[in-house]
């Protein structure tokens, strides 16, 4: 399916650049992009280097397997291929916790060793399965518990109320979440989105995949069944976090729009904010006290993030040059056009209609578009909240697409790519409806 969008984009991009004369802006869209994708993987480095070190220390302390734990019924029902004991349970949890958060720094590596992890169970390298697809369409959900990015532009132009998406958001994006789980669960009882039994070799088990680094090494750890010290340790680091982050909503908060919020906004704010320091001295101390070698630890970890952001930078290019060509030659415009009768019959503004195009295809041009509803109309209007709603309801699902198969040479994406979609169609349409209930049209 990958292979065909990608196709359609490319010659569509062609024709509307001809007829419509926009070569030069295709051609300059697509070149603009790719260097915007080469250079967005060479920024993941640092970031997937530090996180895939915390990692490694999560899991060989046994921090990743007690959070599965923690979530055993939901996970096993949400993904029953995966081994509740399995190391991909963990990460899973933590990545949708951060993308939750609006921790994109720390949500993409974390996402990005859950498909690796994953990829350990796979029995047909390149394509994907079952586990991988439902992954991708929580991401392309993304739960948002504070959009703090459409907040900021809110704030900005001078809005009154800016945390008032807050709600709406949460709701979007729950409504986007289970479309894509639901689509997720029927596509995949089609015949045409089964893999192929004839070409499923002997499962790997037992064994490690290339992309998924080396097993654990838990001979540094000669005391790990004594939990205690680094229960004591989690406990007190975790009350201190508590303790800041309810003085951070007692106090005027840094965020813009945020200090006139109510006290739960303020605090959830403070978490949002503490979140990062919390996890970088969380990780290493419960490590620590497990009898970890904490440093050689890291380091083991760390030497996979290069080669993962490496890794992915021919995907990135493939699919944001092409993105680029597609918007430069005029297609955004033209599906606008020719979608806004039939979406007013739904009830959906015409005027949100560029930021629900390009939604799952850029996140710069959707807040881009975005900000510029927001001027058109006032950062208090309808219009205004709904789009901000609408840029918290979804991710960019090609871009997410890209990075995570990318990052373990997935080819055959099959269902994943529909169920993304749909999630980003239901939330732009929860959007719209939610905040026309809300707060009127």
């Amino acid at each position: 399916m990958l292979n065909w969008i990608w196709l359609g984009l490319v010659l569509a991009g062609a024709l509307i650049a001809g007829f419509t004369g926009n070569i030069q802006p295709a051609v300059d869209g697509a070149f603009s992009s790719v260097a915007k994708a080469v250079e967005l993987a060479i920024g993941l480095v640092g970031v997937m280097t530090l996180w895939l070190g915390l990692m490694r220390l999560a899991e060989v302390s046994g921090l990743v397997q007690g959070v599965a734990r923690l979530l055993r019924p939901l996970l096993t029902w949400l993904f029953p291929d995966v081994p509740s004991q399995h190391p991909a349970m963990g990460a899973m949890v933590l990545n949708l916790a951060a993308n939750a958060l609006g921790l994109t720094n720390a949500a993409t590596p974390l996402g990005l060793r859950a498909m690796r992890d994953l990829e350990t169970l796979n029995r047909n390298p390149g394509t994907a399965t079952d586990a991988m697809c439902t992954f991708l369409a929580l991401n392309t959900g993304s739960v948002q518990l504070l959009p703090i990015s459409a907040i900021a532009v809110l704030a900005a132009a001078g809005s009154k109320q800016p945390t008032a998406i807050i709600g709406t958001t949460l709701i979007a994006t729950a409504c986007s979440s289970i479309a894509g789980l639901v689509v997720i669960k029927l596509l995949a009882r089609l015949p045409l989105f089964r893999i192929r039994s004839q070409d499923m070799p002997e499962a790997r088990v037992g064994l490690s995949s290339p992309v998924a680094g080396p097993e654990p090494d838990l001979s540094s750890a000669p005391d790990i069944q004594n939990r205690w010290p680094a229960r004591w340790a989690g406990l007190a680091l975790l009350a201190c976090f508590g303790w800041f982050a309810w003085g951070m909503a007692a106090a005027p908060s840094a965020a813009p729009g945020v200090a006139e919020a109510p006290a739960w906004v303020r605090w959830l704010n403070g978490v949002s904010l503490l979140a990062i320091p919390f996890l970088l001295a969380f990780f290493p101390l419960y490590a620590a006290c497990r009898r970890v070698a904490v440093y050689e630890q890291f380091i083991e970890g760390a030497k996979d993030g290069f080669q993962t952001a490496i890794r992915i930078i021919p995907y990135l290019v493939a699919m944001l040059g092409v993105i680029g060509f597609f918007r430069g030659a005029g297609g955004i415009d033209l599906l606008s056009r020719w979608a806004a009768t039939p979406l007013a019959w739904v009830g959906f503004p015409s005027e949100l209609l560029p930021m629900a195009l390009l939604r799952p295809l850029t996140g710069s041009g959707t807040l881009a578009a975005f900000s510029d509803v927001v001027r058109a109309h006032g950062a208090d209007s309808f219009l205004a909240r709904a789009g901000g709603t609408l840029f918290g309801s979804t991710e960019t699902t090609f871009y997410v697409i890209s990075v995570y198969f990318g990052a373990v040479g997935i080819r055959r994406t099959r269902h994943a790519i529909w169920a993304g979609l749909a999630a980003d169609v239901v939330g732009a349409l929860a959007a719209v409806y939610v905040c026309r209930a809300l707060f009127g049209s």
